[in-house]
């Protein structure tokens, strides 16, 4: 077994029941986006985060966001050093390979934006003082469902910048015993060692930048957005953002599956996961009983899936 796939083994160590979205997780991490959780509190969306810096060997902040959580604290702040006599830059919570942001929907609106720049483009600026954030970086947020007490909508500029939209859910009643059981004795933390360094990442990174992607996989990929903007249920499709997204997690998912190339079946693996949180539905779709997943699977159950053979070889 590769590295890559030991990655996935290490944390099943601390997360019970969950390897799908533990996959999905890695394979987001691979393509170096970033990741939204959406559930409830208590399912170990934090310990999978802990999890994973450890067996990357990365650097892990955590930002629990509340209603007056400051911009500042995201992408911190100069103050004055009375014993040098000049202007210091303190950190900000940004300053890591791992953020942890956790509850993100209860913060405001101008809190929230302050993690757009170090998203898209991996720097902040503070009073005209542009800074990089280390290499590698990715953002591991969570919120609660919409509805719940204290949260608000994220805007959909924001959401966009989110490779995927996974949930872990509750586990089984036997995954939850085995759970009672061991962290009875230790934490399960403790046996999450190093897997590999910053520095495979990073190179492992490269390999899944440069998987082979045919045209048939690329007109595939681009068929299914557009059905999206054309579907007559949905008031806002998936842009050409989320079209890149597709595209880099189908080549991640080739690239665990031990291809240098990407087939129809790595798109399907993760096409909702790229699209659920990007789609906004008309209300005579909530009228008709259809939820964002029907609507996917409509969609691509409408557009034609190229050959799989065709697709691998005409790169």
């Amino acid at each position: 077994m590769n590295k890559a796939n030991l990655i996935i083994e290490e944390i099943n160590k601390v997360i019970i029941g969950k390897e799908k979205v533990i996959r999905k997780v890695w394979m987001t991490i691979l393509s170096g986006g970033h990741i939204l959780l959406e559930d409830v509190p208590g399912v170990g969306k934090t310990t999978m985060a802990l999890a994973f810096s450890k067996a990357l060997g990365l650097s892990y902040r955590r930002i629990q966001f509340t209603p007056d959580v400051m911009p500042s604290d995201v992408v911190g702040f100069y103050y004055y050093d009375k014993e040098s006599g000049k202007f210091e830059y303190r950190q900000g919570a940004v300053m890591t390979n791992l953020l942890l942001a956790d509850e993100i929907n209860r913060t405001s609106s101008r809190t929230q934006s302050a993690l757009l720049e170090v998203m898209e483009e991996g720097q902040v600026t503070v009073d005209g003082v542009t800074r990089t954030v280390p290499e590698p970086f990715f953002v591991i947020a969570t919120q609660n469902p919409v509805g719940s007490s204290g949260t608000q909508m994220l805007p959909e500029s924001q959401v966009d910048r989110f490779m995927v939209l996974l949930s872990m859910g509750y586990p089984s009643i036997r995954e939850e015993m085995i759970l009672m059981s061991e962290r009875k004795v230790s934490d399960p933390l403790d046996d999450v060692h190093e897997v590999i360094s910053k520095e495979e990442l990073l190179t492992m990174q490269n390999a899944v930048n440069g998987i082979k992607v045919s045209p048939l996989i690329y007109q595939y990929i681009a068929m299914l957005s557009d059905a999206t903007r054309r579907h007559d249920m949905i008031q806002l499709g998936v842009s050409p953002r989320g079209s890149l997204a597709l595209c880099r997690m189908a080549k991640a998912s080739a690239f665990l599956a031990g291809r240098d190339y990407v087939v129809p079946e790595d798109v399907q693996d993760v096409v909702k996961d790229v699209f659920r949180h990007r789609l906004i539905l008309k209300s005579r779709a909530r009228l008709s009983n259809k939820d964002t997943e029907k609507i996917i699977d409509e969609i691509c159950a409408t557009v034609r899936v190229p050959d799989r053979r065709g697709a691998g070889e005409r790169r």
